[in-house]
């Protein structure tokens, strides 16, 4: 009569575990980055609709820098990269170009936000 497990089935329970870790793991990453991705895209977008809808609206110009004193409406919160970065904090991945500027009223801009999965996200002013 036979009792407990032989060596090799306990190393395929242990190799078939491993495996399915791994894998697991492997799928969070990427669930996580395309996640991030996402908040990118979500803060990119709140910044246009402000800058266009509200900014230039009121003031027909764009600003040189942008923040949560010239953009009140916007959320807070979203002025800050998934890795907790402001906006135009050296390594943030949200950079905000303004350009044709005089006197801090600008023409034109481009915001960009660099992505994980995906090419980098672009919008620029319509004026």
């Amino acid at each position: 009569m036979r009792k407990g497990f032989t060596i090799l089935e306990l190393m395929l329970v242990i190799v078939v575990a491993g495996v399915a870790t791994a894998v697991f793991f492997a799928q969070k990453l990427q669930a996580d980055q395309i996640a991030r991705d996402g908040q990118r895209k979500v803060a990119i977008n709140a910044m246009y609709y402000n800058l266009e809808e509200v900014f230039y609206a009121k003031n027909k110009y764009y600003p040189e820098t942008i923040s949560e004193e010239n953009l009140p409406a916007m959320d807070p919160q979203l002025f800050t990269d998934p890795f907790g970065v402001n906006v135009g904090g050296g390594e943030s991945d949200y950079r905000y170009e303004a350009t044709d500027c005089t006197d801090a009223k600008c023409k034109h801009y481009t915001l960009r936000a660099e992505m994980e999965k995906e090419a980098e996200f672009i919008k620029g002013s319509r004026n």
